[in-house]
């Protein structure tokens, strides 16, 4: 059984060294394939929303609280980011702080009344705060530049490499994607996040057991629009424009599916969810306008065959590969 445990240990080093040098050479891959950066585009863009996911991930995957707003954070650190460099003219690395602290400001205020709420009316109010956030990005003309948005951010130079080489660019966002997944997997490894995972199966019993539910839904909450607000900081350097369709609910929407998809409660699966949104989002907006069907249609195909997601799909193969399919097992809180 050790040499059996140990062998599987190996094969999964492996497989991860393996997908590392992948992401390493996604560059050079995309060049020798497709002879342009497009490839390396949408790994970007994966990374920045798998940040974005994993931030969501937290509430919905170990707390238990599906959010239609979440994505409002990444907009408020885009839009903070872009008006501190383009009004104020302030350096990258001190908009990028600013940005942070206003998203967490930001959650700091939100989170004492959406943590009120349960279930629907957790989603409804979560939607009219970000619904909110929208309508003071379209109407404070003289901040946000109303519907024409805020163009013209350019990337920052780091060190002797400029980062508005899509590639170098590119290594950036690893980077921060690779200690961002580091420090979330240790937050959902430590007795906090064990703690969230008992509050989402029963908030009675942990108050019972003596935990401050209350505190440990607040602090998750400040959390995870502290690494939202970081994928607005990176979307902001990418895109070099920010707009009120932005804060819309689609976007919204988009990283709740990317959840979903992926496999919440899980550290990896909402990255797995980013790049199959991304990608399948620019194939198929290629040949159609109504790719929110398709993107709807694959939620629903989720929901009712994969509760799980797509995690539960890889979960499923290993054990019938193993012999250990297990009967009955339940899908975590119908998602």
């Amino acid at each position: 059984m050790r040499v059996k445990r140990v062998k599987r240990n190996w094969i999964k080093i492996a497989f991860f060294l393996i997908v590392f040098v992948v992401f390493l050479a996604a560059p050079y891959i995309s060049f020798a394939l497709l002879g342009s950066n497009y490839l390396t585009e949408l790994l970007t863009q994966s990374l920045i929303y798998g940040i974005a996911a994993f931030s969501l991930n937290l509430l919905l995957g170990y707390l238990g609280l599906p959010s239609l707003g979440h994505g409002v954070y990444l907009g408020i650190s885009a839009y903070t980011t872009a008006i501190c460099l383009a009004k104020f003219h302030l350096s990258p690395p001190v908009a990028s702080i600013i940005a942070l602290l206003i998203v967490i400001g930001s959650a700091a205020l939100f989170g004492p009344v959406t943590l009120r709420a349960r279930g629907v009316y957790f989603l409804m109010i979560t939607l009219a705060l970000a619904m909110v956030v929208w309508g003071l990005a379209y109407r404070w003309v003289s901040l946000t530049s109303g519907d024409n948005g805020i163009s013209g951010i350019s990337r920052p130079q780091l060190g002797p490499w400029s980062l508005r080489d899509i590639s170098n660019y590119y290594y950036f966002v690893l980077g921060i994607f690779l200690i961002c997944l580091f420090i979330i997997h240790r937050i959902v490894r430590s007795p906090f996040g064990r703690s969230l995972v008992g509050i989402k199966e029963s908030e009675s019993r942990m108050r019972t057991l003596g935990y401050n539910v209350w505190l440990h839904q607040y602090l998750c909450f400040l959390i995870a629009g502290f690494f939202a607000g970081v994928a607005g900081v990176l979307f902001i350097f990418y895109h070099g424009f920010i707009s009120p369709p932005s804060l819309e609910l689609t976007p919204n929407i988009e990283i709740l599916l990317m959840v979903a998809l992926g496999g919440p409660g899980t550290v990896i699966g909402p990255f797995i969810g980013a790049i199959v949104i991304v990608f399948l989002k620019n194939f198929v907006s290629a040949y159609t306008e109504r790719w929110l069907i398709i993107l709807g249609a694959v939620y629903i195909v989720t929901v009712l065959y994969a509760p799980g997601g797509l995690m539960d799909v890889v979960r499923l193969v290993r054990e019938l590969v193993r012999g250990e399919k297990k009967v009955g097992k339940k899908a975590p809180n119908g998602y």
